[in-house]
């Protein structure tokens, strides 16, 4: 279909006045989603035809939160005003970091515009999968999510002593406990390296101290040159793995994957 160009666009939302949210036959409304996480989200809990497109983001394995087959199901979008208006949809869910200028424009069409920000704990998680469930119409919808996260989580809570894992994200920094991904490490059976040591979100970790003050695991997550040194394999006392960007700040099914894979490693360690 050819694109239409962006005056065009306009002038139809214009003299449409805006979409009816739910129409007088009650029908739910159609959504079109601008964040990794929140793609992930709907696409659990929308019903078929109601996700109209997801972030270019998640057609991306390096940035989604969606397993590439789920992400192959949708078109999507840039997140510009004019690929949305196109669409024509009743809601556009964002993150709570959506451009001002596209904020103000959708608000000025008329589009109701949902945001969403980054979740720090599996609780504030699950409350998000309501709310996004709700938002869909669907609220039933989230019993089932939320249930396989609880029961994900079950199945890699860990016994036996705490094991101390140190996790080295993009850029070399660490979380902060206040993340989603340390929640999980609690959970799962992990100390926080960064932590015990005094470092707070977003802290630099060297290879230096690594190898000076090697943890018990060390959780790879980044490319750095520092994080694919040899050295780090000459350090018998530490067991080095990787763990995938994808799963370090989603919450909803990612939690799922996210606890599944810190469950293998715990294991490997015991």
């Amino acid at each position: 279909m050819k694109r239409l160009a962006p005056a065009l666009l306009l002038l139809l939302a214009a003299c449409s006045g805006g979409p009816e949210l739910g129409g007088e036959r009650g029908e739910k409304p159609t959504i079109v989603s601008l964040n990794p996480c929140t793609d992930a989200i709907l696409a659990e809990v929308a019903d078929p035809g109601q996700l109209l497109a997801i972030s270019h983001y998640s057609k991306d394995p390096r940035a989604s939160s969606m397993k590439p087959e789920v992400a192959a199901r949708y078109v999507s979008t840039g997140g510009t005003v004019e690929e949305i208006l196109a669409l024509q949809p009743d809601i556009v869910v964002a993150s709570t970091f959506i451009a001002p200028a596209t904020r103000a424009a959708l608000d000025d069409l008329g589009v109701r515009v949902e945001t969403f920000g980054s979740v720090s704990s599996v609780e504030e998680s699950m409350d998000q999968v309501r709310q996004i469930a709700r938002l869909t119409g669907n609220a039933g919808k989230s019993g089932a999510l939320v249930a396989s996260i609880d029961r994900a989580l079950l199945d890699a809570n860990a016994k036996g002593r705490p094991v101390e894992a140190g996790l080295w994200q993009p850029a070399g920094i660490v979380p902060g406990e206040g993340a989603l991904i340390s929640d999980l490490l609690r959970r799962t059976g992990f100390t926080s390296y960064g932590a015990a040591r005094g470092m707070a979100q977003a802290d630099y970790l060297s290879l230096e101290q690594v190898v000076a003050d090697p943890p018990e695991v060390l959780l790879v997550a980044g490319s750095e040159a520092g994080q694919r040194h040899p050295v780090l394999a000459t350090l018998p006392q530490m067991r080095r793995e990787s763990f995938d960007t994808s799963l370090l700040y989603c919450g909803g099914p990612t939690i799922i994957r996210a606890a599944e894979r810190l469950a293998q490693i715990r294991k490997g360690v015991s």
